[in-house]
């Protein structure tokens, strides 16, 4: 689930965006009134969706954006005057007074945006060191050696203790170094 920080500087108002998003499916992670308490709050996460309004009592939500960790998503509900002002890629604006179907779409795509980046970091295969290619290639010339495997069947076998034991190829080979004491 998307980590979602409400920024308004009257926490009356951050508190009704943050009813109307937890009514409708939404987890709102924090409500704050100024940046500072936002960055403060974001320093835990790796990516949520921020909402605030232009102005901010430290802050205008430009320097907010400026000042987000990488991985932040930041929607700006604002006056039409303003919304002039905030054209920057990276932020998404709404139009004051909007209506709560606006407001819940955008959040909603927002929120599916993220997850789909964080489902496509997911799938990415891992990049693996040089200690841990060396100990699977240590491994599999043990075996090769030892139990008469072609490298193809050694690989094979690593990758099956591997999947069998949960832990990972690397992990594994060394295990085969280990038990057959190389």
């Amino acid at each position: 689930m998307t980590n979602i920080i409400v920024v308004f500087p009257k926490l009356e108002n951050a508190k009704s965006i943050r009813n109307v998003l937890v009514r409708n499916g939404f987890s709102v992670t924090a409500v704050c009134t100024t940046g500072a308490q936002a960055l403060s709050v974001l320093e835990d996460y790796n990516e949520a969706v921020v909402i605030c309004g232009y102005r901010l009592v430290d802050m205008i939500c430009l320097e907010l954006y400026d000042c987000l960790p990488e991985g932040m998503r930041m929607l700006v509900a604002a006056s039409a005057n303003f919304i002039g002002e905030v054209d920057r890629e990276g932020i998404v604006c709404l139009s004051m007074p909007f209506k709560v179907n606006e407001l819940l779409s955008t959040v909603g795509m927002m929120c599916q945006s993220l997850e789909r980046i964080r489902r496509r970091r997911r799938q990415k295969p891992r990049e693996r060191g040089e200690e841990d290619k060396e100990a699977i290639v240590r491994a599999k010339e043990l075996l090769m050696d030892r139990n008469r495997m072609s490298e193809e069947e050694a690989h094979r076998y690593l990758q099956k203790c591997s999947m069998d034991s949960g832990n990972s190829m690397a992990e594994t080979a060394r295990m085969v170094l280990t038990a057959m004491r190389y």
